[in-house]
């Protein structure tokens, strides 16, 4: 008995280890082709040959880092309207028992349920009159249109998870209801202000529709459209497409490598309470 167990264990043990090799090589591979591509003249699989002019003439030729730099200024004022604004809704679905909380909280969802492709015209029209239309600001606005709701909940969810009574002894003690917020809430909440960071950032950094529908001009472009703007009607450079790409994931691991160990325990926070 106790030597079908182990046998059980084992052939267990084994079958996940290679599920998990082998999703592991599904989500690398791509990556690895795509360094590799962007380091070779010809479309190889093993390049003969290690070139990094791929690199040099994207960005030398293409403006690719006017369009980095643009990517990244909206993704940052994107990230700081909805964590600021979203922060303080959240605090309050929290905190605050009102007539329509429910409803309120319920149009957020109904807000994500809908496609984004149906609010370009009406931001559009609202951009241009605002005189936001192909400017960073206003592509930074529409970006928080559909991001904003996921942090609201995000946070809503992680401001549950704190005692109240912690709020209530700063109050005792002089603090008001916004400092009881910025001094102790959101300094205990800020694995969960992470997380919540990461999503949002890497959905605006990656985001393309809006990007190309509202903006027209390289000042304010950002590096998915620029990546499509590569394509030819008879060819394309699949070198320097991949180094494109390539280039384009470095910001988001240098953010993953200094922010990892919080975005770890504010999943693992959201995990347990749920």
């Amino acid at each position: 008995m106790f030597k079908t167990k182990r046998r059980t264990d084992l052939i267990l043990n084994t079958a996940s280890y290679i599920v998990i090799v082998l999703t592991v090589i599904f989500a690398i591979a791509p990556i690895i082709w795509t360094f590799l591509t962007s380091v070779t003249r010809d479309l190889q699989y093993l390049p003969a040959t290690v070139t990094f002019d791929n690199y040099i003439n994207i960005w030398q030729r293409s403006g690719f880092p006017t369009l980095i730099l643009n990517s990244a200024i909206t993704t940052t004022m994107t990230l700081m309207i909805c964590l600021t604004i979203g922060s303080l809704a959240a605090y309050a679905f929290s905190r605050y028992r009102f007539r329509g909380r429910t409803t309120l909280l319920l149009f957020y969802l109904v807000i994500r349920m809908f496609p984004v492709v149906l609010l370009i015209i009406p931001l559009f029209i609202m951009l241009r009159d605002l005189g936001l239309l192909d400017k960073r600001e206003g592509l930074a606005l529409a970006y928080t249109t559909f991001l904003l709701p996921l942090c609201v909940w995000m946070m809503k969810g992680f401001f549950d998870a704190i005692p109240i009574d912690l709020e209530e002894a700063a109050r005792i003690d002089g603090c008001t209801r916004l400092g009881a917020l910025v001094r102790i809430v959101l300094p205990l909440a800020r694995s969960g202000l992470v997380a919540t960071a990461v999503f949002i950032g890497i959905a605006a950094w990656n985001e393309y529709l809006f990007a190309l529908m509202l903006t027209t001009g390289q000042g304010s472009r950002t590096w998915p459209v620029g990546i499509q703007l590569m394509v030819g009607e008879f060819q394309l450079a699949w070198g320097q497409f991949s180094a494109g790409g390539i280039l384009s994931i470095i910001p988001i691991m240098i953010f993953f490598s200094i922010v990892q160990r919080s975005l770890v325990r504010g999943i693992s926070a959201g995990a347990v309470k749920g």
